[in-house]
């Protein structure tokens, strides 16, 4: 790849991110999922926020309008898919997941040549979801939904980089320099593609930086959801990240773990069975 082909995607994400209509393709398994359960007419709001909240951009949009002026006079911002759920109503859901199922379907064969990656990617995201739910309920006083979130949509960056590299075949032929593009750039794109669908500011920050290092001496010391969502991932890669280890540099060392590993083992032992309901509600 080269500098240009780098430049040129980026200007392109810059256009994109400034305009009006944020459009990108995930996949279309939750999607659906939530539109056969609103058929459902004893369908509760506890069913319907845990399905939202597996699909990242249905649930950035349900957000955004929960926290319009409209449906947020009070402007205290939301930021847990099941309050914007119960704000915003059943059927502003139908309609919102009509909208982002045609998206998607739209896009998804531009997709195509990513599927791996992208497998891999959505596995990984369920994963330090279903683990910052665990994380909040246990260890901080987060909302454990609004952590949940969080979780599913810190690597939203990524999901929106490939969307855009479909666009550019030489992209598509250098898997190594769309890696690169992917690790450098996907924290920032990722925060500059929430703010745009209109995210509170703790999440904002806390994908902006769950990359970055920080020590924390115990698992009792996640006073934030940035730290909070810095650990979950740093887990969640431990068992196995969207990275590929054949397009790292040669010789880089495995990601220090920021506290002690035999208290985070034992809080997981304890809520493995939590964990992996999670993940299979979430379509893990």
């Amino acid at each position: 790849m080269t500098d240009q082909t780098g430049f040129a995607i980026l200007e392109d994400i810059a256009r994109d991110l400034s305009s009006e209509k944020v459009v990108f393709p995930t996949f279309l398994d939750i999607t659906f999922q939530v539109r056969s359960a609103l058929k459902n007419p004893n369908l509760t709001l506890d069913q319907l926020a845990l399905l939202v909240g597996a699909e990242p951009l249905m649930s950035a949009k349900i957000i955004r309008m929960a926290n319009s002026a409209a449906l947020n006079p009070s402007g205290r911002p939301i930021a847990d898919v099941k309050t914007a759920v119960g704000r915003i109503g059943m059927e502003a859901v139908r309609s919102i997941s009509f909208a982002v199922a045609m998206e998607q379907l739209l896009e998804s064969k531009k997709m195509a040549p990513f599927e791996g990656l992208s497998q891999r990617l959505w596995q990984h995201s369920i994963h330090t979801a279903a683990l910052c739910r665990v994380l909040a309920r246990k260890c901080a006083r987060i909302h454990p939904d609004e952590a949940m979130f969080a979780g599913l949509v810190h690597d939203i960056g990524v999901f929106y980089l490939l969307s855009r590299a479909a666009n550019f075949p030489e992209l598509i032929a250098d898997k190594a320099g769309l890696h690169a593009l992917l690790v450098q750039w996907h924290d920032n794109i990722g925060h500059a593609l929430l703010a745009a669908l209109g995210q509170p500011e703790a999440v904002l920050d806390a994908v902006r930086d769950h990359e970055i290092a920080r020590p924390l001496a115990d698992i009792g010391e996640l006073r934030s959801l940035g730290d909070l969502l810095f650990l979950a991932n740093r887990l969640a890669n431990h068992r196995g990240g969207w990275r590929d280890p054949a397009y790292l540099p040669p010789g880089e060392p495995a990601p220090e773990m920021p506290c002690d590993l035999a208290a985070v083992d034992a809080l997981l032992a304890e809520s493995e069975t939590e964990l992996a309901s999670l993940r299979a509600a979430l379509g893990g």
